[in-house]
């Protein structure tokens, strides 16, 4: 079949100038992104590489850190009953045979009124139970004056008191931050195991779109949805199929059959279609995923997004986000987000900060679907700028962050607490 034949498809699927029969709700929606995003395979790469990454197993450490008791400042390795008593006034000489440096240990054991001149991480010798600082005392060729005493085990970091052997230091799950590298490391682990990042495929279309960042001009306008889910993508452990930054936006697909159907069927774990999406007539995602795969999902019950769409093309998810920025933001944040961050072995939980506050003014909702508020915070109250206006993107920049009005909801009234999700 050519790509640009009429789909073959169940005519339940054509929604095309009639509208949608029925939408599904958001918890079904979510629950077929639950059930289609399980954690993808595991590779390894270096600790140089692994920032961020999401760690595919627990680690445990099989030595102890530090390996060896070692000096934690500058000083004097000693024995504490030889000073007892020690101080300006009362000096005791201790004879110097040796010195111990970082990877130079002093090979010799501490006996009786001794002492090793010793660096900060540097190994106490054998005998030693304690470190005077260097600035409580004199050195005087091979004698050394102690003015002051130090009970036993003063400034000594002892064997395994940073990790004990045996011990697990790292969970399965945990997204690896820059001192979990240098942990890694200091236990003998040059590499790791991590999730691999989901193949994410944007195919962003619309006859009137330009390349983003290009001056609008007459009809046309620039691509908003590209670099937004792009970035979205990156926060959400996404690996983009398409190089970045090129001179030319390779994201944009001709609004045909051929070649949206040439970009949905491409190589990724993920296909992120933004635009043809609804009920148009030149709306041709939705009929093209139903003949290469499975619609699943197709309109839900909220606004905005109500649009929105999800399937599935072999192992492949495709998520159909509508064009307008706004719904396009609002249908990535609550499934197409939620997949990749699954599929990366992440917390499938948005990524932003909660907070709980009063209503500075109502908020009204209808019952039957779930709405997505833009608000920001003034004076510690919720101010909301608006619950329509999907093309309207700027209503997201000058927002703090959104409330979700639940299905059965009214909206809530003036000094109601909702709770406020933080776009920073």
């Amino acid at each position: 079949m050519h790509a640009s034949d009429p789909p073959q498809t169940p005519p339940q699927w054509d929604v095309r100038m009639r509208g949608f029969q029925r939408r599904s709700t958001v918890e079904e929606a979510l629950a077929w992104v639950a059930e289609h995003s399980k954690p993808g395979p595991l590779e390894t790469v270096s600790i140089w590489q692994a920032s961020g990454r999401v760690l595919g197993q627990s680690v445990t450490s099989p030595i102890d850190v530090p390996a060896f008791d070692r000096a934690m400042m500058d000083g004097y390795a000693l024995r504490a009953a030889d000073i007892q008593g020690a101080s300006s006034y009362n000096p005791l000489k201790l004879r110097i045979i040796g010195e111990s440096l970082p990877g130079r240990p002093c090979e010799r054991q501490l006996e009786r009124g001794e002492a090793v001149r010793i660096m900060t991480g540097a190994p106490v010798p054998g005998g030693g139970d304690s470190v005077l600082p260097a600035e409580r005392c004199d050195e005087h060729g091979d004698d050394l004056l102690a003015q002051d005493d130090v009970p036993p085990g003063k400034n000594i970091g002892r064997t395994g008191e940073d990790v004990r052997s045996g011990t697990l230091i790292l969970r399965a799950g945990r997204q690896l931050r820059p001192q979990d590298l240098g942990l890694l490391s200091s236990i003998g682990h040059s590499t790791v195991f991590v999730h691999q990042r989901p193949k994410v495929r944007l195919v962003i279309t619309g006859h009137e779109l330009l390349p983003a960042g290009s001056t609008p001009r007459g009809v046309q306008i620039a691509d908003a949805n590209g670099p937004m889910l792009a970035s979205l993508v990156e926060r959400d452990g996404g690996s983009l199929v398409q190089q970045r930054a090129t001179t030319v936006d390779d994201y944009l697909v001709d609004d045909n059959p051929d070649e949206l159907s040439r970009a949905m069927l491409g190589e990724a774990d993920v296909v992120l279609v933004s635009g043809g999406s609804s009920v148009g007539r030149e709306d041709h995602a939705p009929l093209l995923l139903a003949r290469h795969g499975e619609l699943a999902i197709h309109g839900i019950a909220m606004r905005p997004s109500s649009p929105a769409g999800m399937g599935r093309i072999g192992s492949k998810l495709v998520f159909l986000l509508p064009g307008n920025p706004v719904s396009c933001l609002c249908a990535y944040d609550f499934f197409a987000g939620r997949a990749i961050r699954l599929l990366g072995g992440r917390p499938a939980d948005w990524p932003y900060r909660k907070v709980r506050l009063p209503l500075a003014r109502k908020l009204v909702s209808t019952v039957g679907r779930v709405d997505y508020c833009r608000v920001r915070l003034e004076t510690e109250l919720v101010e909301p700028i608006s619950i329509s206006g999907a093309s309207v993107l700027s209503s997201t920049t000058r927002a703090d962050g959104f409330v979700v009005v639940p299905a059965d909801c009214e909206g809530y009234p003036p000094g109601a607490e909702v709770d406020v999700w933080l776009y920073g």
